[in-house]
């Protein structure tokens, strides 16, 4: 089992459970919340997470829950949550546990966003962590089913 944590503390909301990638794969960014029904914390992040996709309409959001998904996410051990993961197109900018809130995530992904893409390839690489992150088969999935 593998965990990792995120550098930072850190649009369109879709529930993998109905898919809507159609209408989004053409997104550059992808931020997925990795959060449990049971968890009474991601059911109040939920809100805030729908909220931060109606401000950012070019971005793909991703609600998955981690037990109804258990199959994809492989060996990831997900054990705090709100665990968000960022990307863009095949790059992994963050991916690690947020305090669950919004203002939080959108200081990242105005961040994130504001970095040309080059900026996000050296980032993504910049780190050991990071690194790893881009190699690990597992994460390469996330966003991207």
């Amino acid at each position: 089992m593998r965990y990792y944590y995120g550098l930072f503390y850190s649009s369109m909301v879709m529930d993998v459970s109905v898919s809507r990638k159609d209408q989004t794969s053409s997104a550059e960014f992808t931020v997925v919340c990795l959060c449990a029904e049971w968890c009474g914390t991601c059911r109040e992040y939920r809100s805030e997470f729908d909220r931060l996709a109606a401000h950012f309409p070019g971005i793909n959001f991703l609600w998955r829950d981690i037990e109804e998904h258990a199959d994809s996410l492989g060996d990831l051990d997900i054990e705090n949550f709100p665990t968000i993961l960022v990307r863009r197109e095949r790059w992994i900018l963050f991916f690690g546990v947020m305090l669950p809130q919004a203002g939080h995530l959108r200081r990242l992904i105005e961040t994130l966003c504001a970095q040309t893409p080059e900026q996000s390839r050296i980032y993504a690489e910049g780190s050991p962590e990071r690194s790893v992150w881009q190699k690990d088969s597992d994460l390469s999935r996330i966003g991207l089913d």
